[in-house]
């Protein structure tokens, strides 16, 4: 079985809905997976943005949301989890505002990529406190069993 990462709010390299970024409510867009190989113990989520600033020269990886230890048994997040709770024992690191939140695509100019990447790992990650996306990155090294993304993309629609 393949491990599948999808969103009802938008379609694989789809529009995302303003609805998730700060010309909208900013809230984190509802996900859901399914297929993980049988020797997961948790998920991990990274959100970035390559195209920073200007897709047509980026200069930089913008991270937008960082989760960690979301348990086995979850096979979704519900919209604006990230504020309205996330599941039991799943923890936030440190998005590029320096928050441990979703913060939403806000590109300030052209249309941007959004990368939701899930990976399965075979550990409960220990000793983690408000990690940036390197440093998760670091953490998970040699207990990756499987990944599965998800990209969206988003331009904004006020100048």
């Amino acid at each position: 079985m393949a491990f599948i990462f999808t969103s009802p709010a938008f379609a694989p390299n789809g529009p995302i809905p303003a609805k998730y970024t700060c010309e909208g409510a900013d809230v984190s867009p509802p996900l859901e997976w399914s297929g993980a190989p049988g020797t997961t113990k948790t998920f991990a989520l990274i959100v970035d943005d390559p195209d920073a600033p200007d897709p047509a020269a980026p200069k930089m990886v913008y991270v937008h949301w960082v989760l960690f230890n979301i348990p086995v048994e979850v096979s979704s997040l519900a919209e604006n989890a990230a504020k309205t709770g996330l599941p039991s024992g799943a923890k936030h690191g440190c998005n590029d505002w320096k928050r441990a939140a979703w913060g939403g695509p806000c590109p300030p100019i052209g249309r941007h990529r959004y990368y939701f990447k899930l990976y399965a790992l075979d550990t409960d990650l220990k000793g983690l406190t408000n990690p940036t996306k390197q440093e998760l990155e670091k953490a998970i090294q040699g207990h990756v069993v499987g990944t599965a993304e998800l990209v969206g993309t988003y331009q904004k629609i006020r100048k």
